[in-house]
């Protein structure tokens, strides 16, 4: 091997292993996010008191998340938009217990802001790893779509046919693309194999 394809070798290397990191944490927050859908569709009108649970879980499984993002991201790039992320998501799972006791049109609002900062993180993560791992747009198009469903709970908190079981279906959309992401990846993984 000549010292100009090592380069090359290594850098394909850091791919496929963060690839394959990336792809089982995404099959995983996808297996979370089906399980709380289930789990809020059967509380959000039977006990709110499960239900208020479930939503501060959210943000707080979301900083979790992250950090086992920025564990399985070994390549060089800057790991502060994940920091950002986990910060937000910290503040949010707060905010989501104090605007609980406030209403619901509040936890809406909260659910909202953290999803127009997220989907945009998340935006900004995937057209950055697009090029070093492919298989990001999934993850593109989630950050765009998560920033305007957050932007439609803010403008619809106060609508009386919205709830908390309107989450639902934002949560079922990033498991969809979180195992889209974990599909897409595997041409990256699989890519060594052949190669």
């Amino acid at each position: 091997m000549t010292s100009s394809t090592q380069p090359n070798a290594i850098v394909n290397g850091q791919a496929v292993e963060t690839a394959t990191s990336l792809r089982k944490l995404y099959f995983i927050r996808a297996g979370f996010s089906v399980a709380w859908v289930i789990l809020i569709a059967l509380f959000a009108k039977t006990s709110m008191g499960i239900a208020g649970v479930l939503l501060i879980i959210y943000p707080a499984w979301d900083v979790v998340g992250t950090f086992l993002d920025i564990r399985a991201n070994t390549g060089s790039t800057s790991k502060t938009p994940q920091y950002v992320n986990a910060v937000i998501s910290g503040i949010t799972t707060v905010a989501v217990g104090v605007a609980l006791q406030k209403g619901i049109p509040e936890t809406l609002m909260v659910f909202g802001a953290w999803a127009i900062g997220t989907g945009l993180i998340q935006f900004i993560l995937g057209l950055r790893r697009r090029k070093f791992l492919g298989g990001q747009w999934p993850m593109i198009i989630s950050g765009g779509q998560s920033i305007i469903g957050g932007t439609s709970f803010v403008l619809l908190a106060h609508d009386p046919t919205k709830g908390i079981s309107s989450l639902a279906g934002y949560a079922a959309f990033g498991a969809f693309y979180y195992l889209l992401a974990a599909f897409r990846l595997s041409k990256t993984v699989n890519a060594d194999v052949k190669g």
